[in-house]
């Protein structure tokens, strides 16, 4: 039954299922794995008498009085009714729900569970959820789940569905070994399915919980750990240096950080190998990552061979190439470009030349891993910015070779810690250390009191030569949030404080080619105050941007803020980063500070972690990785060391988890890595 369609739980049905549907449940198996994302403890029932004010209580009590539906006005009614204890009474209130007139009998008790509020010395309770207190099982008297939900799709119909389900957990096969469970004090499944759903207690759910966060990191651990394995029995093509690199940086009008020269050093042991290298260097903003990807494609071509980058928009590929160009300009290199806006005829030639060798380092866009291009003898290949690219693109590049070595770069640090896990089949490099004489950013958190104080200095800033970016969390304006929008904010500043300056505006809605036409006139000075959404967070190098502006940077998490103040600080001038905040709350005053305080991306994204935790931090599609349905990787340190203990004991007794007592967690790991198509086993 696990495997049937949802429209077969009772209360569900084939209209209401396609809202399942929307939320990836299709099976009952679906159903009972999508788990809650908060819980309401509802299991406490007070008198009236000693509930606080604003807090979210049950209370038992019968009506006093029969319910009053009062019309406010068109479309709009309320409903209320006086309830009572031995203790004293309350009034409770509904908006537009009608179809209580005839639902309430004096003679019988209910349970009500919502937040309380105290006034006039009156105690009301506004829109609560409440049943006879004899059926006091469903929805008050108990912790209940909170699930994430969709449109048209309630949390009363959800939870029904839920109950109906929990007959079907007896049918739950245990993936775990006998000895993993026993060692660590793990539940069984069905224990921990039925108890992540309906906990009788707290001590329950975190038993439940603890199990199938285990369960969950160790899958992730055995894939990982299997995909390395399997690059370990792939053969590349050893690189050697003879003494090319060294003589190379010599000629660079910059010296090398040691950060930078630890990781080419790193970079070149691995090219050395006949096991390709796969690895991830990861480093802030402006710590100098290109020209350690240029070195390593420097040896790929002093070996004979061809190296290629992919970068996520076309006008960062025509940064990359005029930076590789001019850093090889005394080199024998051929260094080309592939983007999309090629003509078919420029196209053909630049795939021609690929094919023929003729070309050492290709720099491009997704066009470089289309049909078409083909090369002679590609050796590594390195893509910039990766968390932009998804893992079957950055597959289908590496699939241009043989076993090419990898190289993929980050400028998104995370702690190390985190990287060697998140990156579980890549080696992780980190350049931690800027090049002298960068400019810190001056950062500044302000409300809207200092608008007019900022404006002043925007055209100041526009008036001695400068650029400005200007954040904005929508695209347009919204019913429901009072949000600053790209699109308005940018007519406005044009027709007021920007009068006589040109104003562009940048929004993932425009298409790639009007992106980069509109990214290319900033960084020609053609548009002098560029207003976008946070589109702009990896883009092209503006060294005559100073000042960022980021509108409501409340709404923004401390990496995405820090990735976007690395736009400005490129250049000779000092530079500086607005935060306009609305609201206080002590999160948000703490993340404004944190942002004040320091322009480490290390230290910004370990606080970023800890503020917000990795559901949000980690996307799926940032790094490549199954969803974490349950658990924390920030918060569940422990529990993912041990679950590495275990990975690591069980491979090495059974590497490709063939024996009976894993075959358990081989499917398990094969349903996992299926969400990003990135695993299977031979």
């Amino acid at each position: 039954m696990l495997k049937s369609d949802v429209s077969m739980i009772k209360s569900v049905g084939k209209q209401r299922a396609k809202l399942f549907n929307k939320l990836g449940i299709y099976t009952i198996y679906d159903m009972l794995c999508f788990f809650p994302r908060n819980y309401e403890d509802r299991s406490q029932v007070k008198n009236i008498a000693d509930v606080i004010d604003g807090e979210n209580i049950c209370i038992k009590a019968k009506p006093f009085s029969v319910l009053k539906n009062n019309k406010i006005r068109r479309g709009m009614s309320i409903q209320r009714i006086t309830v009572a204890d031995f203790t004293g009474s309350a009034v409770i209130s509904w908006f537009n729900q009608d179809w209580l007139v005839k639902t309430f009998n004096l003679s019988t008790e209910y349970i009500f569970y919502g937040k309380v509020t105290v006034k006039n010395g009156k105690l009301e309770m506004t829109n609560p959820i409440f049943e006879p207190s004899q059926n006091s099982s469903k929805f008050t008297s108990r912790i209940v789940p909170i699930y994430p939900l969709t449109a048209r799709l309630t949390q009363k119909a959800f939870q029904v569905a839920m109950e109906n389900c929990m007959p079907y957990i007896d049918e739950f096969t245990e993936s775990m070994p006998n000895w993993v469970r026993e060692k660590y004090t793990l539940c069984g499944i069905d224990y921990a399915v039925k108890n992540i759903h309906f906990p009788e207690n707290f001590e329950k759910f975190e038993y439940a919980r603890k199990r199938l966060a285990f369960e969950e990191l160790l899958l992730l651990q055995l894939g990982l750990r299997l995909l390395k394995q399997r690059r370990v029995e792939l053969c590349g093509t050893p690189l050697c240096d003879d003494q090319n690199v060294e003589s190379f940086i010599k000629t660079l009008p910059f010296p090398l950080t040691n950060a930078q020269k630890r990781v080419t050093y790193e970079i070149i042991a691995d090219l050395k190998k006949v096991k390709p290298m796969n690895r991830l260097v990861q480093g802030d903003v402006g710590c100098g990552k290109t020209i350690v990807a240029a070195i390593s494609m420097l040896v790929a071509v002093h070996n004979g061979t061809q190296a290629a980058m992919m970068v996520p928009t076309e006008i960062l590929a025509e940064q990359h190439y005029k930076s590789l160009t001019e850093v090889f300009n005394n080199q024998d290199i051929k260094v080309a470009l592939l983007t999309g806006s090629l003509s078919a005829k420029q196209k053909k030639e630049v795939c021609e030349n690929i094919a023929s060798g003729e070309i050492d380092i290709i720099i491009g866009t997704h066009a470089l891993i289309q049909s078409g291009v083909s090369f002679k003898n590609l050796a590594i290949v390195v893509t910039d910015e990766q968390h932009r690219f998804g893992v079957k693109q950055r597959a289908a590049l590496a699939e241009k070779g043989s076993s090419p070595h990898t190289l993929v770069m980050t400028a998104t640090p995370i702690p190390r810690t985190l990287a060697l896990i998140l990156y579980g089949d890549l080696e992780v490099s980190v350049i931690d250390e800027m090049p002298p004489g960068r400019k810190l950013v001056e950062t500044f958190a302000v409300d809207e009191g200092m608008r007019e104080r900022i404006n002043s200095f925007l055209v100041k800033q526009l008036t001695e030569g400068r650029q400005v970016y200007i954040v904005c969390p929508l695209v347009e304006e919204s019913e429901t949030l009072e949000l600053k929008s790209a699109t308005a904010f940018a007519d406005e500043l044009q027709k007021n404080v920007l009068c006589g300056y040109t104003v562009g505006l940048i929004h993932g809605r425009l298409k790639p080619k009007e992106k980069d036409e509109i990214m290319r006139r900033f960084a020609n000075c053609e548009i002098n105050a560029l207003v976008s959404t946070t589109v702009i967070e990896v883009g092209v190098n503006v060294p005559n941007a100073s000042l960022m502006i980021i509108e409501n940077a409340e709404r923004f998490g401390l990496s995405q803020l820090h990735q976007l103040r690395g736009r400005v600080g490129r250049g000779q001038w000092q530079s500086y980063c607005v935060l306009f905040c609305q609201g206080g709350n002590s999160i948000t005053k703490q993340r404004m500070s944190i942002m004040k305080e320091t322009n480490d991306g290390f230290k910004i994204s370990e606080k970023d972690l800890e503020l917000r935790g990795p559901g949000e931090f980690f996307g799926t599609r940032q790094h490549g990785l199954p969803e974490l349905k349950i658990a924390n990787i920030y918060t569940d340190m422990e529990l993912l060391t041990k679950a590495g203990e275990v990975a690591n004991a069980i491979l090495e007794n059974d590497a490709l988890l063939e024996n009976e007592e894993n075959s358990g967690l081989r499917q398990s790991i094969m349903n996992m890595f299926s969400q990003v198509d990135i695993f299977e086993f031979n």
